[in-house]
């Protein structure tokens, strides 16, 4: 095209989307997307390099400061006894606290942990279904622990019932594991031995803590044991809502939706698609006869949805009635096909 014609379109050089006609200045030929492509993919790189070199650093940094607990010339009595023990404030390398910064420093920490544990792993795996390549990496650690005697227990969202890869996970581990469910967990926990503890530090799950404070095990052991308890074995059906037409998961969706929870907030919640979710969302307010999402929230009340579920009916009890909705003022509009 003419280079007048560009005029009007700056970016289109500045990106150098275009560019001279080496045989007529005033013309300019289209670049190559390819070119382009690594062209901007470069800046892209450097920045994210950039990036991971000011998280290096400050970990660095964190850690240095760390220990400066133990260089103190009064570590050795009052207050400052402990720091070289997990005891005190000073918290160094291979004590009661260190932030693994990548996966590999954080697989290395986790395989020492695996080697060491005698008698006992806890985990919660949040999320939907568990993929088959993640179930495999992990079943080759979990028969080493299982050839030493150790059990092991974890916690998933209800989605993960309906992926067959973690029923043959456990089917291959035997016995010696066992999964319960429940419709929301806490992020990812592994304890081993009730000793030791990694947590994510930050939500791409590239840097993690490695806690050995015997208090914040206890307390992390603690919530483990208290969710177990409220928890569904996997291979027992899930309690009925004791509403007819109401499933297990449209009745937390509704409890979520009343507390004023966003569709992305749920899904993450409750470990499922933003898609699946709104489709949950049609299905419920189809159910509960309500033609917009504020006439859902009231219709979610009436119908006593918004609030924890109630005590299974007793056999033989006849499952409770959805109020009878009310005659609409206006034609309900067709359902939007992105609403799926």
């Amino acid at each position: 095209m003419p280079r007048r014609d560009a005029e009007p379109v700056p970016c289109l050089l500045e990106l150098a989307l275009l560019h001279p006609d080496p045989d007529d200045m005033a013309w300019l030929v289209p670049t190559s997307p390819q070119e382009v492509m690594t062209r901007l993919l470069r800046g892209v790189y450097d920045e994210v390099s950039a990036s991971q070199g000011r998280v290096g650093s400050a970990v660095a940094a964190f850690e240095r400061y760390t220990t400066l607990g133990e260089e103190s010339p009064y570590a050795g009595s009052g207050a400052g006894a402990g720091a070289g023990t997990g005891g005190g404030t000073g918290l160094g390398e291979g004590t009661a606290l260190r932030v693994l910064d990548g996966l590999a420093r954080i697989q290395t920490a986790m395989d020492e942990a695996t080697q060491a544990c005698t008698t006992e792993v806890l985990t919660v795996q949040p999320g939907g279904i568990r993929r088959e390549y993640e179930l495999s990496e992990g079943l080759h650690r979990a028969l080493e622990l299982r050839g030493r005697g150790v059990r092991m227990r974890g916690l998933y969202n209800h989605v993960a019932r309906h992926g067959q890869g973690l029923l043959n996970y456990l089917e291959l581990v035997g016995g010696a594991a066992e999964a319960r469910t429940l419709d929301e967990v806490v992020e990812r926990l592994i304890l081993f031995d009730r000793t030791v503890a990694f947590i994510p530090a930050n939500a791409e799950r590239t840097v993690a803590l490695e806690i050995r404070q015997p208090a914040l095990v206890e307390y992390l052991v603690t919530v483990f044991d208290r969710l177990w308890r409220l928890a569904v074995p996997l291979t027992a059906p899930l309690p009925d809502t004791g509403i007819e037409g109401i499933s297990h998961r449209e009745r937390s969706i509704a409890a979520l939706l009343a507390e004023g929870h966003q569709d992305a907030v749920i899904a993450e919640r409750l470990g499922i698609s933003v898609r699946t979710c709104r489709a949950h969302i049609a299905r419920l307010s189809e159910t509960l006869g309500a033609a917009s999402r504020t006439q859902l929230g009231v219709r979610i009340a009436q119908a006593g949805l918004d609030g924890p579920p109630a005590v299974a009916a007793p056999a033989g009890r006849a499952p409770l009635s959805l109020p009878a909705p009310a005659a609409p003022t206006r034609a309900r509009p067709p359902e939007s096909p992105t609403a799926r």
